[in-house]
């Protein structure tokens, strides 16, 4: 067997160089590589594995609460684009557009979808006409282009997949309940199935998504103390109806403009799931998101009887758990630092020794922690395992965000803070635009959410000292 030069390249450490240090885990671990296309990125089979698990586990989540799948065309004409105002003012420094087909030049501009709003609205405006078509209830699993100006995988990207949710009800009441419903299986997927501990609140008008009545989020906070809008839900009211002129007759045969909603997520959350739980070895993945729960290593496979109670085991818990043997002629040290790399929850070791004994050895990815269980219960130990890293990695993230949470009187204050140690800044605001753009000049910080559970921090404003409205968390974000 050729030699290893080593068993894995150091990656830089991540107090050291954090920008650093998740480039080096998206390349390393092999979740992602760089295009021809600047801003763009090639997924990789494990980063896309992890994907595809988030994906199953909303789309069974939309299912439940009576989503429909769908699909769009990828290409807008301009004219449709153009139909709501506020929306195509708040998308057109990013938009990415088709001129021509083949060597003609088009007779109207094509917009590479940033988002799908246009097409639903004219979808609808052709399908309903009464009360007894609503609601829609429709989902889409794409890719969508925004031409962004700065970009880092997963993070921010020019393509990125995601999903959106498009609905639309007979009431306003009806669409609020929808925008919130959403928004709420959005936290649910990041608290458990990400392990990752999120605030829910309102988008101030300011940075609230364009043509949006209001604009819902989740936020996290990531080990540097940055904070990441894991995903939003917007109600539009009836603004794109009465754009589009999607009207049905109601039950006294009246017509009316249908209220309407948007909700998203994307692969920003793969992003947000190595910047919360990895560490200096790479990434650490919660099981229940893991493409493998457990990696099988066997020790001294030349001896009699390892290779194929390697193999038994694999059969068995291969059962019960996502389950990858190792099998080849790489040095285990090496194939230690691979999975330590790749963040598999559970490495399992099995060598003579140990058939001996009637045993096998489990290392936790989280804590390092070795265990030895006996043989024959391996598949309860295992799942029992797995399911206490979940656990572990949540509580530990939500410990990490509540110490990096803290409260502030003045945006001088807020500053001042920020400076010594990035995090979730409380503070209390008068909900005037101008003391939010001076938050950003002073502090360098924006408004994360309006959070749904108010907190009293103060009772004046933390710019010019007026009453307060809200408490709002700010912090500065990717």
């Amino acid at each position: 067997m050729e030699k290893e030069k080593k068993l894995v390249e150091a990656i830089t450490s991540m107090d050291k160089n954090f920008a650093q240090w998740y480039t080096d885990v998206v390349l390393k671990a092999e979740l992602c590589d760089y295009s021809s296309v600047r801003g763009c990125m090639i997924i990789r089979p494990y980063g896309y594995a992890i994907w595809e698990n988030i994906q199953k586990y909303l789309d069974d989540a939309f299912k439940a609460t009576g989503h429909e799948n769908v699909y769009m065309p990828l290409f807008i004409p301009e004219s449709l684009l153009q139909k709501e105002k506020d929306h195509v003012e708040g998308f057109a420094p990013e938009v990415a557009w088709v001129t021509h087909g083949g060597e003609e030049k088009l007779t109207e501009r094509l917009c590479v979808r940033p988002t799908s709003e246009t097409l639903f609205c004219e979808h609808w405006a052709k399908i309903v006409q009464s009360y007894k078509d609503l609601p829609k209830l429709y989902n889409q699993w794409c890719s969508v282009v925004r031409w962004e100006k700065t970009t880092r995988p997963f993070l921010r990207t020019t393509e990125f997949l995601w999903q959106e949710g498009h609905t639309i009800h007979a009431t306003a009441e009806e669409a609020e309940e929808e925008t919130i419903r959403m928004l709420d299986v959005y936290a649910d997927a990041c608290e458990n199935l990400l392990a990752i501990p999120v605030l829910r609140g309102r988008k101030t008008d300011k940075e609230k998504f364009a043509g949006a009545v209001s604009t819902y989020t989740v936020e996290s906070l990531m080990h540097d103390g940055k904070a990441l809008q894991c995903a939003t839900s917007h109600y539009f009211g009836d603004g794109f109806a009465q754009a589009f002129g999607i009207q049905y007759s109601d039950k006294n045969g009246k017509l009316q403009y249908v209220h309407e909603t948007s909700w998203g997520f994307t692969t920003r959350s793969i992003g947000a799931l190595i910047m919360v739980h990895g560490d200096d070895s790479g990434l650490v993945l919660p099981p229940r998101v893991a493409p493998v729960q457990v990696v099988i290593v066997p020790i001294a496979t030349h001896k009699p009887g390892v290779a194929e109670k390697a193999e038994e085991l694999r059969q068995r818990l291969n059962k019960v758990v996502r389950t990858k043997l190792d099998a080849t002629d790489k040095m285990p040290g090496w194939k230690f630092s691979e999975y330590e790399m790749k963040g598999i929850p559970v490495r399992l070791e099995v060598g003579p020794k140990d058939i001996e004994k009637g045993q096998v050895v489990l290392v936790r990815r989280d804590t390092r922690e070795k265990i030895v269980v006996a043989m024959d219960a391996v598949e309860t130990k295992v799942t029992e395992l797995l399911e206490t890293i979940q656990v572990a990695l949540l509580e530990k993230a939500r410990r990490t965000q509540n110490e990096k949470t803290f409260t502030v009187q003045t945006v001088e204050e807020l500053r001042d803070a920020l400076d010594r140690q990035a995090g979730f800044a409380k503070a209390m605001w008068c909900g005037d635009q101008a003391c939010e753009d001076k938050v950003k000049e002073v502090a360098t910080a924006t408004s994360r959410c309006i959070p749904f559970e108010q907190e009293k921090a103060g009772e004046t404003c933390l710019c010019c000292g007026k009453p307060a409205k809200h408490l709002v968390v700010w912090g500065r974000a990717y």
